[in-house]
């Protein structure tokens, strides 16, 4: 058997995220099910990580065990031609045996999309937020995110991890027209900490809140004390990074 990664971009409005479960349609389950027609045989994937219900990806990847009997180009395209119009599969590489899609991640990039004005083509994709909000007091705040920390006030309260520490590497809000868009690059991610960071960032943006207070929040380790998570539509999975010796082509 080889293995591959897929690199996968979905719209998630219509998916209870990204992993399997019952009773519930996910990207998994449809990748999953796209695999074996294709191959004619049961093929689980496993994915760089989860997305929640109505979130999108830009760039998931999943790595999977095969015997192809076809050109590894043509698998995207076989894929494709069965899988629902809101997946779609970018490209497929051959990795080392030992390569995990989740394991083997050094870093993880997220987007959050936001705008100001109405618009009925955004629907779905992004976030509509009307206040006035002050970039650059929120970018100001932000900056005290870069480096290692703990980040459990920005955590789901029940969550399975170790420690909340995570490597920011970049963080940074980009205004253009009636748009905002949030980006963030880390080592790892907690769960729902992007949304709840956007929106404890917004009551920075609006005055709600100083940077000093943002400040405290972060060293408060406590859920209780940030902002509201902000709703799913706007957040975007952009991109997984891997070593590049992990592949063979």
């Amino acid at each position: 058997m080889q293995r591959y990664f897929l690199n996968i971009s979905y719209d998630g409005t219509n998916y209870h995220g990204w992993q399997i479960q019952e009773n519930a349609n996910t990207v998994q389950t449809e990748v999953e099910k796209a695999l074996s027609t294709i191959l004619r045989t049961p093929t689980p994937v496993h994915g760089s990580g989860r997305t929640d219900t109505g979130v999108h990806a830009i760039e998931q990847v999943a790595h999977l065990d095969v015997n192809l009997n076809f050109p590894l180009e043509d698998l995207p395209f076989k894929l494709n031609g069965v899988l629902p119009d809101d997946i779609v599969i970018n490209n497929a590489r051959a990795v080392k045996p030992e390569a995990h899609a989740r394991f083997d991640a050094i870093r993880r990039s997220y987007q959050y999309k936001i705008h100001q004005k109405r618009n009925p083509f955004k629907g779905g994709q992004s976030y509509f937020y009307s206040r006035v909000v002050d970039v650059e007091k929120m970018n100001e705040a932000t900056e005290l995110l870069i480096g290692e920390q703990d980040f459990q006030s920005f955590s789901k309260v029940k969550t399975e991890v170790n420690n909340f520490i995570c490597t920011i590497e970049k963080a940074e809000w980009i205004s253009e027209n009636d748009s905002l868009t949030f980006h963030v690059t880390a080592n790892r991610f907690l769960r729902g900490m992007i949304r709840a960071l956007v929106g404890t960032l917004l009551e920075v943006g609006i005055g709600r809140m100083t940077k000093d207070e943002f400040s405290e929040i972060i060293k408060g380790k406590d859920r209780r004390l940030a902002g509201r998570a902000v709703p799913p539509e706007g957040l975007y999975l952009s991109a997984v990074k891997y070593p590049e010796e992990i592949y063979l082509d």
